[in-house]
């Protein structure tokens, strides 16, 4: 019983770790995202709106993908 509760207690803390990891990957990603975009921007203003929507929907597929790990590791829990 008390081996149980100890493996319990240790997927469950690993489990925690693996979501605050997938979040915070996912804020990188999206931070270097939005740096990335900004610098394209300044170098050509004239493809801006082409920039941004790209970059808009790389943002969502990180959140998504980090959504999921988040998800998992929660269920794992």
């Amino acid at each position: 019983m008390v081996q149980d509760a100890a493996v319990t207690g240790t997927g469950t803390g690993l489990a925690i770790i693996g979501a605050g990891l997938a979040v915070i990957g996912a804020g990188i990603g999206i931070g270097r995202i939005g740096g990335q975009m900004v610098d394209a921007m300044a170098r050509q203003p004239e493809a801006a709106a082409t920039i941004q929507t790209g970059a808009i929907i790389l943002a969502a597929l990180i959140e998504g993908a980090a959504l999921f790990g988040l998800v998992i590791a929660l269920l794992k829990a």
